[in-house]
């Protein structure tokens, strides 16, 4: 209950700071929607109160810092113990449970690295993404490249909803907006960076080819 009271508080007195605060903590362990931070923040920086591109870098910022240590967590405690905490009371106080663990692991596996990127993007991914990062002891710099590409992204996508809504959407109507628009649009550009990826990969592969035909 007094973490719930500090995070309302939080939300009450959006700054920078407290934006980097619930931005690490939604990313790390005690996930709750991104969607409730980011967009009033652009809201308020429409309305003069803060910079648009201020609110994206801190938000980014927040959500690196608790992707890091969830990556270092898993890095170093390993696949029995990070699944041994998942499944306890503690776990579910922080909304986890071994199933979430695991599906956040198959993705990673299937996709591998760029699944970092990609899984920023998913709503049911993107708190986890970063622990199957660490079980496999991925490469920190690789995984600070994508986790940043990624969380800037959709940090971007929400700041952008956030800020044009101001004109047209009074604030107690926003968060039913935002909650339209963003999981929708997460999925559109989930499948434009596989269609990105994929055409790559193809031309990738139809470059190989060739060479080794010569």
């Amino acid at each position: 209950m007094e973490s719930l009271q500090f995070i309302s508080w939080c939300l009450e007195h959006l700054n920078y700071w407290t934006i980097t605060l619930l931005m690490a903590i939604e990313s790390s362990f005690i996930p709750f929607p991104s969607e409730i931070v980011i967009p009033p923040a652009a809201y308020m920086a429409a309305e003069g109160q803060m910079s648009f591109t201020l609110v994206v870098l801190f938000g980014t910022l927040g959500a690196l810092i608790g992707a890091i240590l969830n990556y270092y967590l898993a890095y170093y405690l390993g696949r029995p113990i990070v699944y041994k905490f998942a499944s306890s009371r503690l776990g579910r106080l922080c909304l986890l449970d071994e199933h979430k663990v695991k599906q956040a692991e198959d993705y990673f596996v299937k996709n591998g690295a760029i699944s970092t990127f990609i899984g920023r993007l998913l709503p049911a991914i993107r708190q986890l993404i970063s622990i199957p990062a660490g079980l496999a002891k991925m490469s920190f710099p690789k995984f600070i490249f994508y986790t940043t590409l990624g969380a800037g992204l959709w940090n971007l996508i929400l700041a952008m909803i956030g800020y044009s809504l101001q004109r047209v959407v009074p604030r107690e109507q926003l968060m039913d907006k935002v909650h339209l628009y963003s999981s929708e649009i997460s999925y559109i550009i989930v499948g434009v960076v596989l269609l990105a990826v994929g055409y790559l990969l193809y031309n990738a592969f139809i470059k190989k080819k060739k060479i080794a035909s010569k």
